[in-house]
C-alpha cells in the first residue's frame, strides 16, 4: 500500500470529476477486511469501473487474483490505466464486454456485483454457476444512496423509480432464495452478504 496513496487519491478524483461512481470509504473498507477475514483467492467482478475497487483488494491481499467485467470503453480503458499504474496486469483480468454476454470458465471464492442495478437478478443467476462450494456473493448499493427506503411517491423521476423497483426485486430475490443465506450489512450504500447454504 504504501506508494501508492497518490495513486489511489488520483483514482478518487478521476471517479468524483468524472462522475463515476465508485465505493464508498466504509464499503470499501468493509469489501478488503472481507476478503482478507475469508482468505479469498480469486474474485469475479460484474463492473470494473476504472478499476478501483479490484486494485484495493488486489492490494489488501498479494495473491489474490480477479476477473473483472466492464462494457464501458472509456471506464475499461481508464482501468486498464489504473491497473498498470499499480503493477497489477498479471492478477487483475479485464473483459471488455457486456456481462450478460461473458461466458465465465473456472470457479470464484468470491462474486462481485457492482454494475447495472437492473440486471442484478440475471447476474446472479448467470454466474453464480461459477461459485465454489462455500462462495460468497457480494452486492453493493442496496439501499441506492437511500432511495431504496424511501416511500417510492418521493421519488420523482420515472426511471429512478423503475430503478429502485428492480433493486427491491433483487433484495427480495436474496432473501426468499432457498440456496442462499443473506446478510444486508448497513455500510457505505448497503452492502448484501449471500453464501452458499452448505
Amino acid at each position: 500500500m504504501v506508494g501508492y496513496h497518490q495513486y489511489i487519491k488520483e483514482m478518487k478524483d478521476y471517479a468524483n470529476d468524472h462522475h463515476v461512481p465508485i465505493m464508498e470509504e466504509e464499503g470499501i473498507n468493509f469489501l478488503t477486511t472481507f476478503v482478507i477475514k475469508h482468505q479469498i483467492k480469486n474474485v469475479l467482478e460484474i463492473g470494473t469501473a476504472i478499476g478501483y475497487s479490484a486494485i484495493m483488494m488486489a492490494l489488501c491481499q498479494p495473491t489474490l487474483r480477479i476477473t473483472s467485467i466492464e462494457r464501458d470503453e472509456e471506464r475499461y480503458l481508464e482501468a486498464l490505466k489504473n491497473i498498470k499504474k499499480f503493477h497489477l496486469e498479471d492478477r487483475i483480468t479485464l473483459i471488455f464486454k457486456d456481462a450478460l454476454d461473458v461466458k465465465i470458465e473456472g470457479e470464484f471464492d468470491l462474486i462481485f456485483i457492482d454494475a447495472a442495478k437492473a440486471q442484478e437478478i440475471k447476474f446472479f443467476n448467470l454466474f453464480t454457476k461459477n461459485l465454489t462450494s462455500k462462495g460468497f456473493v457480494v452486492t453493493d448499493n442496496i439501499y441506492f444512496h437511500g432511495l431504496v427506503e424511501k416511500n417510492e411517491k418521493e421519488i420523482k423521476s420515472h426511471n429512478l423509480r423503475g430503478l429502485v423497483r428492480k433493486i427491491k426485486e433483487y433484495i427480495s430475490f436474496l432473501n426468499t432464495n432457498p440456496d442462499y443465506d443473506t446478510i444486508i450489512y448497513r455500510v457505505g450504500d448497503g452492502i448484501a452478504v449471500s453464501q452458499k447454504k452448505q
